[in-house]
């Protein structure tokens, strides 16, 4: 004689088991936070492009020339990036040059916000070119070097007579201090632009 029952505990097991499975699926679910910024291969191609374009602006400007003339755009009387709004950096706008022109185009009017830092060495703290706050977790970044020489004027000078180089300036040496070197270069500085999603 075969029993019953025992079809209907097979049934009552099948139920009990897809009722932890579901309930376990929404637990999960409800535990991990999924917000735009959440790591997804989505989000590192478009991390990869930013970082691309980052790479391409620096490339372009350093090409033009650009990339040299926005560090040396510094207004000594003034001790500040030429134009700079509030502080001795840009805050709200690109700096009033190829370089800013070359960054515009690049981010202006995509939701990133950008930073442009300059370090003089290795081991000192960034001088801000543009700062337009603290980086997320997914920022990105490139950089290129810069050669600037004893005898190279600042371009951020509001009158052409009064010429200075960056080895008369007082001031710049706030951005860019001076190498103990004496064979011509002022200091060899790299520029880090820093992009990241708003």
């Amino acid at each position: 004689m075969v029993n019953d029952d025992r079809g209907q505990a097979y049934t009552l097991e099948a139920i009990i088991a897809a009722v932890l499975l579901i309930s376990s699926l929404v637990f999960a679910l409800q535990v991990t936070a999924v917000t735009p910024l959440s790591a997804s291969t989505s989000n590192q191609h478009i991390e990869n492009q930013q970082r691309a374009s980052a790479a391409g602006v620096l490339t372009a400007a350093q090409e033009a020339g650009a990339l040299k003339e926005a560090v040396l755009f510094w207004n000594d009387s003034q001790d500040e990036f030429h134009g700079a709004e509030r502080m001795s950096f840009y805050t709200n706008a690109y700096p009033p040059n190829e370089f800013g022109n070359i960054t515009e185009r690049a981010f202006d009017g995509r939701g990133l916000a950008v930073n442009v830092l300059v370090y003089p060495d290795a081991n000192a703290d960034p001088s801000r070119m543009v700062y337009r706050g603290e980086p997320s977790d997914n920022a990105v970044s490139a950089s290129r070097t810069v050669t600037i020489y004893d005898d190279d004027e600042l371009t951020g000078t509001t009158a052409p007579d009064t010429a200075v180089t960056a080895s008369e300036a007082d001031s710049f040496t706030d951005v860019v201090p001076a190498d103990a070197t004496s064979n011509g270069v002022y200091n060899v500085v790299r520029v880090e632009v820093v992009v990241w999603r708003m």
